[in-house]
């Protein structure tokens, strides 16, 4: 069994097409491909993270009709900002986080793993090897190998990032395999957005 990651599905979103360039004919494709993309390759046992955004300006029975085109049984959702509040006990996920920070890859190589649907600056173990995943920006895949050559272990699950497919866990830590956290680098980003806002103050 395998772990999953993905975000900023937007099914249903028709403007994505044009806001994030997407190369689809009309938000139907979109969604055809997008949910075909994580049947293709997520078994029914697997467990799928989303980080947000799994849908946008559809109605909750549409949601739900989404989640039940996708095979696999566990997936949990970590909310974005477009995502629809389920009363307890009737969302279509497994659970539903905000923010997840006690997961981890498995032995040998126990990497601490902290989930957000936005990226985060300084996020915990940063320093000590954590890897921090997110979606949200709708980043390209230049923006994750960015990070690696700075040696910041943070990484855009997203679609638009990921080639509209969704990004198995191993292949996340064999990413980053070799590559030691650069405290210089997440301090420069640091003091580099400080800055910003006090001149902005």
């Amino acid at each position: 069994m395998s772990t999953w990651f993905t975000a900023d599905l937007h099914l249903g979103h028709a403007n994505m097409l044009r806001i994030a360039n997407r190369p689809f004919e009309t938000v139907g494709e979109m969604n055809d491909w997008l949910i075909d993309a994580i049947n293709d390759r997520v078994c029914t046992t697997d467990t799928l993270w989303i980080l947000g955004d799994f849908a946008f300006r559809v109605r909750r029975e549409d949601v739900l009709a989404y989640r039940k085109r996708i095979n696999c049984r566990h997936i949990f959702l970590v909310r974005g900002n477009h995502d629809s509040h389920f009363a307890e006990g009737a969302s279509p996920f497994q659970e539903e986080h905000n923010y997840v920070d006690n997961l981890h890859s498995p032995r040998p190589n126990r990497r601490r793993l902290v989930l957000c649907h936005y990226p985060i600056m300084d996020w915990n173990g940063a320093a000590h090897g954590s890897i921090h995943l997110h979606g949200h920006i709708h980043a390209s895949a230049s923006y994750n190998e960015r990070n690696r050559a700075c040696g910041i272990l943070r990484y855009d699950v997203g679609v638009d990032a990921n080639g509209y497919e969704p990004v198995r866990l191993e292949d996340v830590l064999g990413f980053f395999e070799g590559v030691e956290p650069q405290l210089s680098s997440i301090h420069s980003e640091l003091n580099a957005e400080t800055h910003t806002a006090t001149v902005q103050m």
